[in-house]
């Protein structure tokens, strides 16, 4: 996920949500982009967003 959204590990919540933020807009199909890669989007933003769920990740 730290790969997809292209943030190191110890990336802060300011710095995920600003990268998923730069990716989603990047891959989203409405602005071209392609469906799965903006799905891989939202997992990642999804997983690391979320203390626990990172946790669990990491």
């Amino acid at each position: 996920h730290y790969e997809i959204l292209q943030i190191k590990t110890d990336a802060t919540p300011a710095q995920i949500r600003g990268a998923y933020r730069a990716a989603a807009r990047a891959h989203h199909p409405d602005k071209g982009g392609d469906a799965s890669a903006f799905a891989k989007v939202q997992l990642a933003f999804e997983t690391l967003s979320d203390p626990k769920r990172r946790e669990t990740y990491d």
